[in-house]
């Protein structure tokens, strides 16, 4: 017997990029090392549809719809440089020898290439109705659509955030996937 298709969310543990580093029109896409998203605390997804309908003799004749955009934003509570780099471009360098060690994360005009990466994030086990089970979220084309929320709090601490828009894949037209396993799985 199947698993149920309908589930509770509960929380999300964990969530990971990675940058796409191919997207073949055939074949498969491709993608780069998984780097972890730290101190996930928020995955919001949303979408946008355009409708046109059709009138005449002073009547409604028809409704269309079309899926324009699928946004995510990302809150955490820790900064990146790894990440950064990810969803931004730039490079991060490493120098230095203890007690004296830099990493630095620079973004430059001609290291600011916005690349196309993919989010996978999931809750955590039991955090569906499946006992043991989790719920995978995957966009597999994302770009930066605003420039990540960055800085620092007077006193607090600072949460990092990010949004970004869904392109479908090339290779296999996928926006988004929602995967239910029986049995929890991390994210790979």
């Amino acid at each position: 017997m199947p698993l149920s298709h309908v589930s509770k969310l509960y929380s999300v543990q964990d969530a990971k990029i990675a940058a796409l580093t191919a997207d073949p029109a055939t074949g498969s896409p491709t993608y780069g090392a998984l780097i972890d998203v730290p101190g996930i605390q928020t995955m919001e997804i949303s979408g946008d549809i355009e409708t046109k309908t059709l009138r005449g003799d002073n009547v409604k004749l028809a409704t269309n719809s079309s899926l324009t955009n699928i946004q995510v934003k990302i809150d955490h509570a820790k900064v990146s440089l790894d990440v950064l780099m990810a969803i931004l471009g730039g490079t991060v360098t490493d120098s230095g020898t203890t007690p004296a060690q830099k990493s630095v994360w620079d973004l430059t005009s001609t290291t600011a290439t916005l690349p196309p990466f993919k989010l996978e994030g999931v809750t955590p086990p039991n955090g569906v109705d499946v006992v043991g089970g989790d719920l995978h979220w995957t966009l597999h084309k994302l770009t930066l659509s605003a420039f990540p929320d960055l800085g620092f709090a007077q006193e607090d601490f600072r949460v990092v955030s990010f949004t970004a828009d869904a392109d479908p894949l090339l290779s296999n037209g996928k926006w988004i996937s929602a995967t239910i396993n029986e049995t929890a799985a991390a994210i790979a």
